[in-house]
């Protein structure tokens, strides 16, 4: 019955898309395996295919972590626009795409490091940028042109970008390591809070 199953696999990948079916199995991999450590024959044996028919797609390893980070920003994208959409405001919209990224990467832990990791490989951010041109990076952009004043320089949208980023990035490792509680509310709360602190002198 195995036999047949993987045949049937093998047949369908022959005139369906291989790749996408071996992007799919890495990153199923990646939510089960402790520590997120995968490796091409591994994916090829889950998706019912040989080796040498992943290496056509993917010459090492380094191009399949390239392929998954790629995916693992797609994914991203998608939350944050999911929850920016429940808001009608942009302050309150902008608030929510960096909730989502904190959600996003204690939802998907092994993922998320893989992201942080492979980000370089994937051609995603320019030397130098912290944000590259993708879905989530132009969301990030874009609401922060949106929220400053009209006369900002490129300086100012760098530092606003930098200092966003650096709020639920970091707050994402703090959870994941532990230093912080796994709390939802508490979570949100630190993120809508940011910049707005009530000071008293």
């Amino acid at each position: 019955m195995e036999k047949t199953a993987t045949r049937s696999k093998k047949q369908a990948y022959h005139h369906g898309d291989l790749r996408s079916a071996l992007i799919a199995t890495g990153l199923k991999l990646l939510e089960t395996k402790a520590g997120g450590a995968i490796g091409l024959r591994e994916v090829a044996r889950e998706t019912g295919v040989s080796a040498t028919a992943v290496y056509r797609h993917f010459p090492d390893k380094d191009a399949l972590m390239a392929a998954l980070v790629d995916a693992g920003f797609e994914k991203l994208a998608d939350a944050q626009e999911a929850a920016a959409a429940q808001h009608r405001k942009r302050d309150a919209s902008f608030r929510a795409i960096g909730q989502a990224y904190v959600h996003f990467a204690l939802a998907h832990p092994a993922l998320f490091r893989l992201m942080t990791s492979y980000m370089h490989l994937s051609g995603r951010c320019a030397e130098g940028e912290v944000v590259g041109d993708d879905r989530a990076g132009r969301l990030l952009k874009d609401n922060i042109a949106a929220l400053l004043p009209p006369d900002a320089s490129d300086r100012d949208r760098e530092v606003a970008t930098i200092q966003s980023l650096a709020l639920v990035h970091g707050l994402a490792q703090l959870v994941l390591a532990g230093r912080v509680p796994n709390e939802a509310a508490l979570i949100d709360a630190v993120v809508d809070k940011f910049g707005n602190w009530d000071v008293k002198s």
